[in-house]
C-alpha cells in the first residue's frame, strides 16, 4: 500500500519538528524553485524536508516521503557511492560539490539516467555541531542532453557536407535520437520521384521483417502513420495502435515487431515535396511530450537537408554522366563516320560497320543484303574469333528471302522498321551456343528502301536499352548513307573506266620495225573521264599515225572532245599526207563546234611513222604541247625542237612538221605535262630534269615497254602512292634493230 503523505508546509516542503529555523527559510525559498532542495538528519540521513522539484527528480509517487532515511526512499543511491558521500560530509563537516554528475534513479524498467551539478554541506546547531546535511542542486540532464544533441546533430551537418552516403547519415541519426530517448524506436523512410511510394531509408533498430513488409508502402489515408502522413503533408500521432482505425492494415505487423505508438512526421523539401517519413516508435501506448515533438521537428529539418543534398548529389552524378554519354556518343559517332569516309567500296563499308558495331553496340553484330530475293551474310564481327565463326557459318544465315514472321532479317527488310526483342531470335542461328538472350534488327535503307539489316544481338552480360537503340539506328543510317556513296563511288568510276577505255586503245597495234608502248594514269580517284589521250593507228600505205594529246578540262565535254580529235584524225589521216594537214583538219574540226559543245582548247604530237633501211622514219608536228624527247643509243636525252601553237582556240595555228630517223634502239618519248608538274606533299615538282635523268638511266638498249616501266615505277615512287591532280600519259616509240 502507498504510504500516507505528509502534509507539506513552506510552499511545497515537508520539514519534520526537528527542522530549525534557518531551515525553514530555505524550505521557503526553494518551495517552487526548479533547483533541488533537500535536509537531512543524523547519521542516518533522514529526509526532513524537500521542495517538489527534488521528489519530482527522484520520481515522485511513493517516493513522496519524509522522515524516512534516504537509503531507505532511493536505495538505488548505495551502489553508486552518494551515501558514502554523505556519510562524509557528516562526519567531517567539509562540502562537497559534484557537476554534472551522473545518476541513476530508479530501478529496473523504471529507472532513469539524470545528470546535476549539486553540493552537500554540513547543517550545524547553534553549538557549530553537524546534526545533518543539506543538498542543494539542480539537474542538468537536459541541458547535457541539448549539448549532446547540438554535437550530434554538427556531426550530422559534417557527414552531409562531406557528402557521406545517405543511408549512413540516415542511420547515425536514428542512433543519436534513440541514445538521447531510450524509450524511442526511430524510422525513415523514403518517398520515391513521384511521392506515391515510400522505401525504407534507415531504422537500425526495427526487425529486419518489418523493414522488408513496410517497404514500397503507398501513401495515402489510412496507410499507418508514416503513409498518412505523408498523404496528408503533416504528422500524424497515433497514441494506442491497438486501437486506431490508421493501423487496421498492420496491426497485426506492428503487433508481432511489438510496438504500440507511432508518431509520424512527414519531411518536406524547401520546395514543397514529400520526401519521406520520420517516425518515432514506442512499445507501450503514448502520446508526446513537447520535448519529443521538438525533438523529431529538429531531425525532421536534418532529414531533409540530408535528402535534398542526397537528391542534388545524385541528379549532378546523373547529368555528369548523361553528358559523358552524350561525349562518349559523339565520339562513337564521329569514329564511325570518320571509319566510313574513307576510300571503302560497298562490302567494305558493310564489314567495316559490323566491326565497329562491337562491342559499343552489342557483344554480336552482323550485316545481312538483299540481293535478287536472296539474303546473303556480308558481314559478322563478335568479340571473340569462336563467336565470330559461328556468327559467319551457314547455319546462321537464311539461304533465301521469304517474308515468313518468324524471321527478323525477313521482317525488317520487308517492312523497313526496327524491331527488338528481348528473347533469342525465332529465325535460324546458333543463338544457345553464343548465349544470345535478345536481338535488335535495324534497317539499312537507300532511297526509303531497305537494303539489308544490322542485326546486334545482346547475351546476358550486355542488354539493349533504349539507348543502344537509338545509338544504333543513327550508326545504321551513317552507315547506309556510306554504303549507298560508296556504291554511287564504285558506279561513276566503272562507267568512267568505261568511258575512258572506249577513247583509249585497247591494245596497242603491232608497228613493224617498231615497239610501242603506252601508260594512263587518271587524276584524283578515276571518277571523271580524264584529257589525256593516245593513238596509234595505220594510214594505209605502210606508214602507221602516232598521236597523244591533252584536251583542256574533264569529264564528258573532254570525252567528246577527245573523240572528235581521234576520230577526225583517224579519217583525215589517210588522205593527207601532211602532218601539218591532218593537225589543221582537227583544229578546224574543233572551231567547227557549236558553243555550246565547245570545251577550249587542245595540245598534241601528231606525226607519221614510216620503216626504213636504217629505222624508222619520223615527221611530227607539236601542236601546243610538251616537247618529245629523245633517247639516243647512248642514253643521252635530246627535247625534239617542234614549234607549233595551240588548237581550237579559233585563230588558225602556225605549224612546222619536224623530220628526223630514229636509229636502232633509239626511242621517242611522248608524254603530257601531268608527269613533269605532278608534285610531293611539299611544293617540290617531278619537272623535266627529272623525266630525262629517268631516261637516261635506263638499262642498255631498252625496250619500249621497259621505258614505260621504269617511268611509272619512278613516279609512283616520287608521289608516293598519293593521288595525283592531273592525269598522266606517255607513249614510246622504239625502234628495233636490225
Amino acid at each position: 500500500m502507498r504510504p500516507e503523505r505528509e502534509p507539506r508546509t513552506g510552499e511545497g516542503t515537508r520539514p519534520s519538528p526537528a527542522v530549525r529555523a534557518p531551515d525553514d527559510d530555505l524550505s521557503v525559498l526553494f518551495g517552487m524553485s526548479t533547483a533541488l532542495f533537500a535536509s537531512m538528519a543524523g547519521p542516518a540521513h533522514v529526509l526532513e524536508a524537500a521542495n517538489p522539484a527534488f521528489f519530482t527528480a527522484i520520481g515522485g509517487g511513493q517516493r513522496e516521503r519524509t522522515g524516512v532515511p534516504l537509503g531507505d526512499l532511493m536505495p538505488e543511491l548505495e551502489a553508486q557511492g552518494f551515501l558514502r558521500l554523505l556519510d562524509q560530509v557528516y562526519r567531517t563537516g567539509e562540502r562537497h560539490v559534484g557537476r554534472d554528475t551522473r545518476v541513476v534513479i530508479g530501478v529496473g524498467r523504471r529507472a532513469r539516467e539524470a545528470y546535476f551539478d549539486f553540493t552537500y554541506e554540513a547543517r550545524r546547531d547553534t553549538g557549530g555541531n553537524v546534526v545533518g546535511v543539506r543538498l542543494i542542486g539542480v539537474e542538468t540532464t537536459q541541458a547535457k542532453h541539448a549539448r549532446r544533441l547540438a554535437a550530434e546533430q554538427r556531426a550530422l551537418l559534417e557527414q552531409i557536407a562531406r557528402q557521406a552516403p545517405l543511408p549512413e547519415v540516415l542511420e547515425g541519426m536514428c542512433r543519436v535520437i534513440e541514445e538521447l530517448s531510450p524509450d524511442v524506436i526511430v524510422s525513415v523512410l523514403l518517398a520515391d520521384e513521384e511521392g506515391r511510394r515510400l522505401h525504407h531509408g534507415a531504422a537500425p533498430s526495427l526487425p529486419a521483417f518489418y523493414n522488408q513488409a513496410i517497404d514500397g508502402i503507398a501513401t495515402g489515408e489510412g496507410v499507418g502513420s508514416c503513409g498518412t502522413a505523408a498523404h496528408r503533408r503533416r504528422k500524424v500521432i497515433v497514441t494506442d495502435i491497438a486501437t486506431d482505425p490508421l493501423w487496421n492494415d498492420y496491426r497485426e505487423l506492428a503487433a508481432r515487431a511489438g510496438l504500440a505508438a507511432c508518431w509520424s512526421t512527414p519531411i518536406l523539401g524547401r520546395d514543397g515535396r514529400v520526401l519521406g517519413t520520420f517516425a518515432m516508435y514506442h512499445r507501450t501506448p503514448r502520446a508526446p511530450q513537447d520535448a519529443d515533438l521538438a525533438l523529431a521537428a529538429m531531425f525532421v529539418d536534418t532529414a531533409a537537408l540530408a535528402v535534398e543534398r542526397h537528391h542534388a548529389e545524385r541528379d549532378r552524378r546523373t547529368a555528369d554522366a548523361r553528358e559523358k554519354a552524350a561525349r562518349d556518343d559523339l565520339s562513337y559517332l564521329l569514329t564511325v563516320s570518320t571509319a566510313l569516309s574513307g576510300p571503302l567500296d560497298e562490302g567494305q563499308t558493310l564489314r567495316r560497320l559490323a566491326e565497329l558495331s562491337v562491342p559499343a553496340l552489342a557483344p554480336l553484330a552482323a550485316v545481312d543484303v538483299l540481293e535478287a530475293g536472296w539474303v546473303r551474310r556480308v558481314a559478322a564481327a563478335a568479340t571473340t574469333g569462336r563467336a565470330r565463326e559461328l556468327l559467319a557459318s551457314p547455319h546462321a544465315v537464311r539461304e533465301t528471302f521469304r517474308e515468313t514472321e518468324d524471321d527478323a532479317v525477313a521482317r525488317v527488310l520487308a517492312t523497313g522498321l526496327t524491331e527488338v526483342a528481348r528473347r533469342t531470335p525465332a529465325g535460324p542461328g546458333l543463338w544457345k551456343e553464343l548465349g544470345v538472350t535478345g536481338y535488335l534488327c535495324v534497317p539499312l535503307m537507300d532511297r526509303e528502301q531497305p537494303f539489308g539489316v544490322l542485326s546486334l544481338y545482346a547475351t546476358d552480360d550486355a542488354a539493349l536499352d533504349g539507348h543502344r537503340i537509338a545509338l544504333a539506328e543513327e550508326v545504321a543510317r551513317r552507315a547506309a548513307s556510306a554504303a549507298h556513296n560508296a556504291r554511287q563511288y564504285a558506279q561513276r568510276a566503272a562507267l568512267a573506266r568505261d568511258l575512258q577505255t572506249g577513247l583509249l586503245l585497247p591494245d596497242l597495234p603491232d608497228v613493224p620495225g617498231a615497239q610501242v608502248a603506252a601508260f594512263y594514269h587518271p587524276a584524283g580517284q578515276g571518277l571523271d573521264i580524264g584529257g589525256d589521250f593516245y593513238d596509234v593507228f595505220p594510214r594505209g600505205d605502210g606508214s602507221w599515225s602516232f598521236v597523244l594529246g591533252d584536251v583542256c578540262g574533264r569529264g564528258a565535254k573532254a570525252a567528246t572532245t577527245t573523240a572528235l580529235v581521234r576520230h577526225t584524225a583517224r579519217a583525215v589521216a589517210p588522205l593527207l599526207d601532211d602532218p601539218v594537214a591532218v593537225v589543221k583538219a582537227v583544229d578546224r574540226a574543233l572551231n567547227d563546234r557549236n558553243s555550246q559543245q565547245n570545251n577550249g582548247f587542245v595540245t598534241l604530237v601528231y606525226g607519221h611513222l614510216t620503216p626504213a633501211e636504217d629505222g624508222l622514219a619520223v615527221e611530227l608536228v607539236r601542236a601546243g604541247h610538251t616537247l618529245p624527247l629523245l633517247l639516243d643509243s647512248g642514253h643521252t636525252v635530246t627535247p625534239v625542237e617542234a614549234h607549233g601553237g595551240l588548237i581550237g582556240i579559233g585563230v588558225p595555228p602556225r605549224l612546222d612538221a619536224v623530220r628526223f630517223t630514229l636509229r636502232p634502239t633509239e626511242s621517242l618519248v611522248l608524254y603530257t605535262d601531268g608527269i613533269t608538274e605532278c608534285r610531293t606533299a611539299g611544293t617540290e615538282r617531278y619537272g623535266d630534269a627529272r623525266l630525262a635523268k629517268v631516261l637516261a638511266s635506263t638499262p642498255a638498249h631498252p625496250t619500249a615497254a621497259e621505258i614505260v616501266r621504269e617511268l611509272t615505277e619512278d613516279i609512283r615512287a616520287f608521289t608516293n602512292g598519293r593521288t595525283v591532280d592531273d592525269d598522266q600519259a606517255a607513249l614510246v616509240v622504239t625502234a628495233e634493230g636490225v
